[in-house]
This record gives C-alpha cells, structure tokens and sequence, in this order.
C-alpha cells in the first residue's frame, strides 16, 4: 500500500514492495531464527567478530535511507512485521489445515479450488490469489519449492524462511527430493511416491498434510497446534500429539 502511494508506477510499487519484504525477512523473528540455525550449523572454527553479510547490510542500508527521505517510519516497519508473523503468518495455514481435517466438505471444497476455499476463511491478499493445495496421503508425500525465485502463499504462510529462497533448496528439492527430506529429519519409505510442486507468480501451493493418529475428537483449534509451516510446505510431517505434550 505505502509503496502504491509513494511510487505509482507498478515497476517502482513492485521494487518497494520487494525492499520491504526483505526488510522484514531481515527485521522478523524467523530470520533471527534461521540465522542462529545456520550459524549452529557453521564451524566453530571461525572468527565470531566477522562483519554481517552483504545482504544484512544492503537491507540495513535500504532501511535507513526510506527512513531518512522520510518516507517510512521505523514503526511501520515494526508494523508490517507483526502482521506477517502473528496476524497473516502460518497460523492461518493451520487454521485451514485443521478445518480441512475436521469437515470432509470444506476438505473436498480446498482441493477442487483451494483459492475460493481459503477465501471463505477470510484469507486473502497478496501473494494468494491462485492457490492449489494437493494432498499427502499413506503413498504420497508432496514438497513444494519455487526454482525460479521465491514465489511463497504470504496470507497462509506468512514470511519465507531463508533456507526456502536459498539456491541450494530451489536445485536440490527437484533433483534431490528425498534427501532434502531426510536433512530436515523426514525419512519416508524407499516406495513412497515424492511429488515436488514448482511454485509461480501464477500458482502457489500448499500442502495438506496428513492428519495424525490419535486426535479423534479433537477441536479445530487443538488440530492447528499440530500444523507447522514446515508441514505445509512439505519438508516436515505435522506434528504428532506426544510433540505437544499431549499423550491422545
């Protein structure tokens, strides 16, 4: 919206957009949680004083200067960044998930036109106007990736994670599917088919996945603690009932 109104071209609107995307990737809780993955996964060897990295640098840059032209304050950002991650985030994906599981109409309604399906629940906007959900089931897993770019469902998954818009996961996701699984903990059996869906500008995906044993009878709101984004993207499994804490 900021961008539509301080740069009317589309191309401009486009590039601000894109700059406050990256903004809150950089300023958002989950890339402060990648972050702090990747840097687990580094060897100890290195020098913990290094200088940040080109792009953390590029966006604090970018932040900056649309702060001093005066043409965002800090606390839209802050803003925008909330509602990612606590209005617009992977709780609505989970929220359609769990309904899915719970009303075989709305689940048969979410696969035939998952777009008009989610609208119904109020979530909308940006990066969602074509939707597919396509389903895991006993002899299908499905992994969703963008090989292009980032392309990503915003209003049910709330901001990328970093390792979904890095090269190596855009490459290896198509070429080597079952591994990419197994290095995120997902060990599925050797005649389970993989299918792995090409996000675009045109279409984004999401995957719903299976529902676990033993949650018979639970809420709609219990269901959705079971949903993670990982899920719905496909690299994960949902949740099973002891990972809450709960033993049925």
């Amino acid at each position: 919206i900021l961008a539509a109104i301080f740069f009317p071209t589309r191309a401009l609107s486009k590039f601000y957009v894109t700059v406050f995307m990256n903004l809150c990737n950089w300023r958002g809780p989950a890339f402060r949680e990648e972050n702090a993955v990747n840097e687990h996964h580094h060897s100890h060897d290195h020098d913990h004083t290094e200088p940040p990295s080109d792009l953390v640098l590029r966006v604090q840059a970018l932040e900056s200067l649309l702060i001093e032209k005066g043409l965002v304050e800090p606390t839209t950002i802050d803003v925008l960044i909330d509602t990612y991650e606590t209005k617009v985030g992977p709780r609505n994906g989970a929220n359609v998930v769990a309904r899915a599981w719970g009303d075989s109409e709305f689940k048969e309604w979410l696969l035939r036109d998952a777009t008009a399906a989610i609208a119904s629940l109020g979530y909308t906007g940006r990066q969602g106007e074509h939707m597919k959900v396509v389903e895991n089931t006993p002899t299908v897993h499905n992994l969703v990736v963008c090989t292009l770019c980032s392309c990503y469902p915003w209003p049910v998954l709330g901001l990328p994670p970093v390792w979904y818009k890095s090269a190596p996961y855009r490459a290896r996701a198509v070429a080597d599917p079952r591994g990419v699984l197994e290095e995120f903990g997902t060990e599925l059996a050797d005649d389970l088919e993989i299918r792995v869906w090409d996000s675009t500008s045109e279409m984004r995906y999401l995957v719903l996945p299976e529902r676990p044993e033993g949650t018979e009878g639970w809420s709609a709101a219990d269901l959705a603690e079971l949903v993670t984004r990982n899920a719905m993207i496909g690299v994960e499994k949902a949740k099973t009932p002891v990972n809450i804490g709960r033993n049925r």
